[in-house]
């Protein structure tokens, strides 16, 4: 059951981080995110800030995703990604490396007023540039799981960790399970 909830999560969030729907994670994937989320920020086509984000979401490209794929290879398919992503929960090392340079990452384009945390505001806005289905109460019941302290902010420890442990948790009760604004990456709560 644990395999089957990471192989949904993981699959889950593929089918959001491929933007245009080719089946394949690309470059062309990684700007079509970084605007969408600097859309949901409330950034301007074309503005410094959209561009920022997007180099951002580049960036993630260039160092998380392009050393894992053979030379020359341009794209990740939905296999590789499932199966390059699940090996990380049997290497948490790797999983800290990887998934917590995403996560620092992400967190500096998160955190859109640069107080250095996440408050729930900036977190739907963020996550809603992912996953633009998502609705406000469910993304305050995720952050409500992921503000393990319950200060009413994800601090930077508490933002990485809930990508950690989304995309490498097997656990059923790892507050990370609800990153995309339901637990265990299902779109519709009710179901499980």
């Amino acid at each position: 059951m644990s395999e089957d909830l990471l192989i949904a999560k993981i699959s889950h969030g593929f089918d959001h981080l491929d933007a245009d729907g080719d089946g394949l994670l690309t470059e062309q994937d990684h700007v079509l995110m970084g605007r969408s989320v600097a859309r949901s920020l409330g950034h301007p086509t074309d503005s410094a800030e959209e561009r920022r984000i997007v180099d951002a979401y580049l960036a993630i490209w260039r160092e998380v995703h392009l050393p894992l794929l053979p030379s020359g290879a341009k794209a990740i398919s939905r296999a590789q990604f499932l199966e390059s992503t699940a090996a990380l929960a049997d290497d948490p090392a790797a999983a800290d490396a990887v998934l917590g340079g995403l996560g620092r990452a992400y967190l500096a384009v998160a955190d859109a007023d640069g107080n250095g945390q996440v408050d729930a505001d900036e977190f739907f806005a963020f996550q809603r540039g992912h996953f633009p289905h998502l609705r406000r109460i469910d993304a305050d019941t995720a952050f409500a799981h992921l503000d393990r302290d319950g200060d009413g902010a994800l601090s930077p420890e508490e933002f990485v960790t809930a990508i950690v442990e989304y995309w490498s948790s097997r656990d059923p009760q790892a507050p990370g399970n609800w990153w995309t604004g339901s637990p265990q990456g299902n779109p519709d709560p009710t179901t499980l």
